[in-house]
């Protein structure tokens, strides 16, 4: 059997309003379900996967209830940040969504100058499963550098043996894909603070730019534009935390 919720309770979590505010949409005949007005802001609503399709605000589909998981294509120049001067990457989403609560947040952070696949949820369980260091959850980088690869650097981030500066415990083994003489796919299984960039200046060498295109076994689709965004299906989740089967 499915919860219920009252509509007043649920659209104010979803950032539509006070609950004061909610009680004056139902009045005014803003807020449907199944094509007829709800008289009663405390109406219970079922909290069913359809129920963005069926209960209607001002005539639009309901937003994404609570459990909320999205895919974005983070653009250069945009911050994984609530606080931070600048451009955020909680611009780029509707501006009621940043109302909502529980409150949403990014799966982890791309550094300002990174580009890719960025996640993001309202679901605290899940995050903590994806960013856990018991996940491994891999984390794939196209890296552009300034020099031609010296040729050992395969060798040397497989080894487990590789320390940043000013880190005492050394990575994890991480699997290095030559494209060109400047140009690798780097995958690694943790994520430390700006690692990939701290790794190759490690080896003598400087990232020119960073894109992120895989999380798990999630790709970033080619159809998602920088600065789009898209709800993740039980199979994206499923492919993110390696559960598919």
């Amino acid at each position: 059997m499915s919860k219920s919720v009252r509509l007043d309770r649920l659209l104010a979590n979803l950032g539509y309003g006070s609950r004061k505010q909610v009680q004056d949409m139902v009045g005014a005949g803003w807020v449907a379900l199944d094509g007829d007005l709800i008289a009663r802001a405390d109406t219970k609503v079922p909290l069913v996967d359809d129920l963005p399709s069926r209960l209607t605000v001002r005539g639009a589909p309901l937003d994404p209830p609570p459990g909320l998981a999205l895919m974005l294509h983070k653009p250069l120049g945009v911050t994984c940040s609530h606080k931070e001067d600048g451009a955020l990457v909680y611009d780029l989403l509707p501006e009621r969504w940043r109302r909502r609560d529980p409150g949403i947040s990014t799966v982890g952070r791309l550094d300002k100058d990174t580009s890719g696949l960025l996640l993001l949820t309202d679901d605290g369980a899940l995050l903590h499963r994806i960013i856990s260091p018991k996940a491994k959850v891999a984390k794939r980088y196209r890296v552009t550098l300034d020099r031609p690869l010296a040729g050992d650097e395969v060798a040397v981030f497989a080894s487990g043996h590789l320390k940043l500066e000013s880190d005492d415990k050394p990575l994890l083994p991480a699997r290095l894909e030559v494209l060109s003489p400047t140009e690798a796919l780097l995958t690694i299984d943790e994520g430390r603070y700006h690692q990939v960039r701290r790794m190759f200046a490690a080896v003598g060498n400087h990232v020119a730019a960073l894109h992120r295109d895989r999380i798990g076994g999630l790709e970033l689709p080619a159809n998602l534009a920088p600065g789009a965004y898209r709800l993740m299906t039980t199979a994206d989740v499923a492919a993110v935390l390696g559960t598919l089967r």
